[in-house]
């Protein structure tokens, strides 16, 4: 945890959404302050993971799918580590396939002793109309550290 109310850890969830940008600009700002090391975290799914085949029907062949999901999960981490650089501060990448956003950052954020988690309010799913993201709610509620919420 933060220690006399400095983040040391920080970790950002990114999904190449403009509220997730604002989250990495925040947490650049404040890693430029206390001298944090930034992990910028993009977690995404798997197509086969939305597939259930019924009884008896042969499981299909998602490899190019499964290339191409991940080869553009890595464009938009890259994204969110170019945005830091912007921004003056080196962030490492951290690429996450699962099912369940929430777990996945809750988890490695768990793993990684963060001290601070950041996410933006609203993602790249289709309930913008919510006034919190359905991922940002679920870190919020589930978190072992603080965690900032960017609008």
């Amino acid at each position: 945890m933060a220690t006399n109310g400095r983040f040391r850890n920080i970790v950002v969830a990114f999904d190449g959404s403009r509220d997730s940008e604002k989250a990495v600009q925040v947490a650049c700002s404040i890693s430029a302050k206390y001298g944090s090391r930034v992990t910028i975290v993009h977690v995404y799914r798997s197509p086969s993971t939305v597939f259930a085949p019924g009884p008896g029907m042969p499981v299909p062949d998602f490899g190019d799918l499964e290339q191409a999901a991940e080869e553009t999960a890595k464009g938009i981490l890259t994204r969110g580590l170019d945005l830091a650089l912007k921004s003056g501060v080196k962030a490492r990448g951290e690429l996450m396939e699962s099912s369940s956003a929430v777990e996945a950052v809750v988890t490695f954020s768990s793993q990684d002793k963060a001290d601070l988690i950041v996410v933006g309010t609203r993602g790249m799913t289709g309930f913008k109309k919510l006034v919190l993201g359905s991922v940002s709610t679920g870190v919020v509620s589930h978190a072992t550290c603080p965690v900032l919420v960017v609008r």
